[in-house]
């Protein structure tokens, strides 16, 4: 148990409820450390063991001022969050431990994850057809495109569909509607319903080519999925997010989150760790986690800590108000700038200052979840009222609630607004005035060219007046103010420069976008309520890109009053949308050819803005989706929003952008109360009622898993074979021969490659001893749960540089026999000849992102030990996760300098007591010796090598 017992108490307001007092435990100490590394302090206080956790390690981090960036400390997560494929592997070693622990004697059935572990199989599988169906931007001017035909909504015509532009699911990479790839295995409905357009509920013409790629893709899937519902079924700690529940990523990563954990009465944060890189996403909701490689992930729900240096802490202070007209959108892009300028690479970010609570936590998870973009590790946004509430309506219930809140307070993990409450001490500040965040449009020629709002007017006159060029077009003085007259519909308008004849709001790829199309309906909800119009000349149109922004419009109500200025929804595919289509009005057209009039575009959406709308339309303006209806309103891009009404509303009064533009809490509150509370209402249900196809698939029930020797995808590993109920000390490596004589920055790519599995390779060769033909090889990442096709494809990449061989090839020497081989071949053939083998690289060995079979492939292949003359730290601890001992050869030192040629054999003797750091006599075949340092760094380090690796350490804990 934790020596920190005494610091156990009960929650006053739920006296049933235990907790760790930290803040009591830390003092004055504790009132100073930012929320984050709270949260890393509380999790060392409960997880003390002396072995894993020590207590040195718990004082380290609450001595976090000064010993940031100095120590290494341990930090155990309470949940793991996989994403689908790359779960396999973990949970293969999971059902190969059952295995293992069965035959050495032990109960398989104790055999779970230490910790939660949550699967979204949803990811990569969800890009449905539906969603790709939409025809990304409808061309509203017709300029050089033919209309499209108009499709009869009884009879459905096949086409073909535009690949898919990226939508906030699947960010662009899927290829969903290309012909000949396949759009996500679990896509439409197999059974030949019609795809119904959302609003309009009119059939989508569907081409048959998906529906028999579908069919072939669960094919290829079952088996993986098979064994996914096996383990839901037969682990504990284990839940999944089947494939189909049809939700945007983010709302299933929210859906999982616990906030605070309540384990059997005792209470504690949330925090996470997974292989997905959306991870950093639920920093916005108060939970700590990151994403991390695959052996890291898989050592946590054995039970082992995440190790990480201390880190910095980068403040990142939010002060004043948003103006009036920014959206979402700028806040979002005008923060990640900022701190991509304040090099807060490899560094924890926390937010603080009185600005924070104006953001929701939708812009907060945005923002968390852009880590990526400017380098931080996470974007920490402690609890604050705003998260109670939005928690209300993302389904927590009240009591839940209380002692959520009552517990934070506790332990002072929740963030005041009031100013007399102390910030936290940061390593350093950067600030961020909201008010000085305005609204841009981009234009009028290119998109990188941007223009604040309030300067629209003068900038347009600008443009008039400046030279043909990438912004001028050059109009005479005289003729800025013409005035052509049109008849149009049996009614009289007039154009100008500067007026607006299309406007489309279209969903960009931005993933806090469905806050920024709601605005858009409000703002033409108090339009039409003011009594504002938009010309009927006007091609407005509204194409909604992502289910959830149809979702967002949809439940809140707006789309009525969208429709009713004339933006209605197009480009789902149904025919009704298609219809709506049509190029601009001839009248139009020739009335701004014959006055050479500049006419202007204003669109929400990036994708079209390089393609022309239309020969006749020469100004083509980016704008958020609410500045694009108040444009469409206003006719011209001519106008100073401030001091010139968009136009007149009911009883002839003047109407001006600030009466009709949606306040942030009027947004918040639509967005909370009607969309948020609906969607997770929704992903309940379908969550309690499973999909038909996931709640069909057959699977297993039995306490191990019954292993298909067929199978190409799932097979036993053999790391537990030597599994015995005590650990052995290591064994001598006698007369070892070197597998491979590597150079410097040997990368886990060289080591482990992803990708495709070339012809002519091992992997290639057992593939087709099965019966695969080249096409069906599939990749390298897709067949992470098979360890034959892994290890045949260890060291295959065939820009790997061995020195044997002198020139870039996947290939090594047999020295017993003497003929050149593939890497995977000469370590079968040692192996069968009993002979141990070693590898020799240079230095800084394993960079690069961390790959599970970086390690496991390795061993599998034989190699007891590396020498190197430096590593990059996570794959040398990787190393001696997975048994094999990582050498460094001493200061100064390598093979060259020693005359080694890599021909050698060599013996390693270890000592029965290692300790950490310790030197190591190695003795070759030519009666060399020569000193080594063993890299283990600490005592647990050495324990698990002891044990042969983690996977082993663990399993014996079950006998």
């Amino acid at each position: 148990g934790s020596p920190y017992q005494p610091a156990i108490e009960a929650l006053e307001s739920h006296p049933e409820k235990k907790f760790y007092n930290v803040s009591k435990l830390g003092g004055a100490k504790y009132d100073t450390l930012p929320y984050s590394i709270r949260v890393l302090f509380e999790s060392s206080v409960r997880n003390c063991d002396g072995f894993l956790v020590k207590e040195t390690d718990a004082m380290n981090i609450l001595d976090w001022k000064t010993k940031q960036n100095h120590v290494e400390v341990p930090f155990c997560p309470a949940r793991v969050v996989l994403q689908d494929f790359t779960g396999i592997p973990a949970m293969v070693d999971f059902a190969a431990m059952r295995e293992a622990v069965r035959n050495a004697g032990g109960d398989p059935v104790k055999v779970n994850p230490a910790c939660p572990t949550d699967l979204t199989v949803d990811h990569s599988l969800q890009i449905d057809f539906s969603k790709c169906a939409i025809q990304n931007a409808p061309n509203p001017g017709g300029g050089e495109q033919k209309p499209p035909a108009k499709l009869s909504p009884l009879k459905a015509q096949p086409r073909k569909l535009p690949p898919c532009r990226g939508h906030s699911s699947c960010r662009g990479s899927c290829s969903a509607g290309e012909p000949g790839r396949s759009s996500g295995p679990f896509s439409a409905q197999i059974e030949n319903t019609p795809i119904l357009c959302p609003f309009h509920l009119q059939p989508v013409p569907e081409p048959e080519t998906v529906l028999k790629n579908q069919e072939m893709e669960f094919g290829r899937n079952r088996e993986r999925l098979q064994f996914f519902k096996w383990s839901s079924k037969v682990f504990e700690n284990i839940s999944i997010i089947p494939p189909e529940t049809g939700m945007a990523h983010q709302v299933n990563l929210e859906y999982l989150s616990r906030v605070v954990f309540d384990v059997k009465d005792f209470l504690h944060p949330d925090s996470v760790v997974g292989t997905d890189s959306h991870t950093t996403m639920v920093n916005g909701l108060g939970i700590l986690g990151w994403g991390v490689g695959g052996i890291e992930t898989e050592a946590v729900m054995l039970g082992m800590p995440v190790t990480l240096t201390l880190p910095e802490v980068v403040g990142c202070e939010l002060t004043g108000t948003v103006s009036q007209f920014a959206t979402s959108i700028d806040i979002v892009l005008s923060i990640t700038k900022h701190l991509r300028q304040a090099d807060v690479a490899g560094k924890f970010v926390e937010f603080f200052g009185s600005g924070v609570s104006q953001l929701s936590v939708a812009d907060r998870t945005t923002i968390a979840n852009m880590c990526p973009e400017y380098g931080a590790i996470l974007s920490f946004f402690p609890v604050d009222n705003v998260t109670l509430k939005h928690l209300k309506h993302a389904g927590f219930d009240k009591a839940k609630l209380e002692v959520t809140e009552a517990y934070l307070k506790a332990v002072k993990l929740f963030r005041n607004d009031e100013s007399s409450s102390r910030e936290p001490e940061y390593s350093q500040v950067v600030q961020v005035s909201l008010s000085s965040i305005i609204p841009y449009v981009s234009g009028p020629k290119r998109s990188q060219d941007r223009v604040a709002v309030n300067n629209m007017k003068s900038d347009f006159q600008a443009c008039l007046n400046e030279k043909s060029g990438v912004k001028g077009f050059q109009i005479a003085a005289e003729k800025q103010n013409d005035i052509v007259p049109v008849q149009y519909e049996g009614n009289e308008y007039k154009l100008s420069h500067g007026c607006v004849v299309i406007a489309a709001v279209i969903s960009c790829t931005n993933n806090c976008n469905p806050s920024v199309m709601l605005a858009a309906g409000l703002l033409a909800k108090k339009a039409v309520e003011a009594g504002l119009v938009v010309k009927p000349y006007i091609r407005t149109s509204l194409s909604p890109g992502s289910g959830m922004v149809t979702h967002y419009l949809s439940s809140s109500g707006v789309l009525p009053y969208l429709s009713k200025l004339g933006f209605e929804v197009v480009g789902y595919g149904c025919s009704t949308c298609v219809g709506n289509t049509a190029p601009l009005p001839e009248a139009i057209r020739n009335a701004i050819k014959q006055g050479d009039i500049i006419a202007c575009g204003v669109l929400s959406g990036t994708k079209n803005f390089e393609g022309r709308l239309c020969d006749c339309v020469r100004a083509n303006y980016l704008a958020s989706p609410p500045l694009v209806v108040a444009y469409a309103i206003a006719g011209t891009v001519r106008i100073d929003f401030d001091t010139e009404p968009l136009g007149t509303g009911f009883n002839g009064k003047s109407i001006y952008l600030r009466d009709i533009w949606p306040t942030r809490q009027e947004l918040h509150t639509v967005e909370e109360e009607c969309v948020i509370s609906s969607m997770f209402k929704e992903l309940k249900e379908k969550m309690e009622k499973g999909n038909k196809r996931w709640n069909l698939l057959e699977a297993p029930e039995s306490t191990l898993f019954p292993w298909d020797l067929k199978s190409t995808y799932i097979r036993c590993p053999s790391f537990f074979d030597r599994l015995a109920k005590e650990a052995v000390s290591p064994a001598a490596v006698e007369k070892a021969h070197v597998l491979l004589y590597l150079g410097d920055s040997v990368t886990t790519d060289h080591i482990s490659p992803a990708g495709s599995i070339a012809r002519s390779s091992a992997a290639a060769k057992y593939l087709t001893s099965k019966g695969l033909t080249p096409r069906e090889f599939n990749s390298y990442g897709a067949r992470r749960g098979n360890d034959a096709v892994m290890t045949r494809g260890t060291f295959a990449n065939i820009k790997l540089l061995n020195k044997f061989i002198g020139k870039p090839a996947p290939k090594t020497i047999h020295f017993p026999s003497g003929q050149t081989l593939d890497v995977f071949e000469a370590a079968e053939l040692y192996q069968k000849e009993g002979i141990p083998v070693i590898i020799l690289a240079g230095k800084k060995y394993g960079l690069g992102s961390s790959r599970d079979w970086a390690a496991k492939g390795p061993f599998l292949l034989g190699v007891k030990a590396v020498l190197a003359e430096s590593y990059e730290k996570v794959h040398r601890s990787q190393l001696i996760g997975i048994g094999i001992a990582p050498l460094q050869f001493c200061p100064g030192e390598n093979p060259s300098t020693l005359g080694l040629t890599g021909r050698e054999q060599f013996s390693i003797l270890f000592p029965p007591e290692l300790s950490p750091r310790m030197t190591l006599d190695i003795k070759t075949s030519t009666g060399k010796v020569f000193s080594v340092i063993a890299l283990f760094e600490n005592n647990m380090e050495i324990t698990l090598y002891k044990n042969g690796g983690s996977l082993n350490f663990v399993a014996r804990r079950f006998l």
